[in-house]
């Protein structure tokens, strides 16, 4: 069990990690029950497990590297079984101009890629994968109206 909490730790202080994860990885080691419950309050009360920081950190990441919307990010956290409040903390890490430029860039360089001579065929595709990406259809809407023929 000491050996567990040590890796588990070390599997923590490598990148921030959630709940879920953390569960993952006892399983995977075979260890369940009421030690999980004592092994998440352990590393919960020393610091090596935080969700506010976990979703702060996991929206952040997602958004910036990844180019993940918004609906894509809160649709991960849920799977993660991270709490709504939570979700939406880690929401707010996000800039909403940096957020609207980011789809911007994103709806262009589809938009220059894809090859549909029709425009209506060639705008659903980009909303398609836009929406796919996670990003709100209102805003998506917005963008291709303002920006693109």
């Amino acid at each position: 069990m000491e050996e567990a909490r040590g890796k588990l730790e070390t599997y923590c202080s490598y990148q921030d990690r959630c709940g879920w994860e953390v569960r993952r990885k006892l399983y995977e080691h075979e260890i369940q029950g009421k030690n999980v419950d004592v092994v998440l309050e352990e590393l919960t009360q020393s610091g090596f497990l935080d969700e506010a920081r976990y979703a702060r950190s996991f929206a952040r990441g997602k958004f910036r590297i990844k180019k993940w919307g918004k609906s894509r990010i809160s649709r991960e956290l849920k799977h993660r079984q991270i709490p709504s409040a939570l979700i939406k903390l880690g929401l707010s890490e996000i800039d909403e101009e940096e957020y609207l430029a980011t789809l911007r860039e994103e709806a262009e360089k589809k938009w220059e890629k894809t090859k549909e001579k029709d425009p209506y065929k060639k705008r659903y595709l980009v909303t398609h994968y836009l929406m796919g990406r996670g990003f709100e259809q209102d805003l998506i809407r917005e963008v291709l109206d303002s920006q693109l023929p």
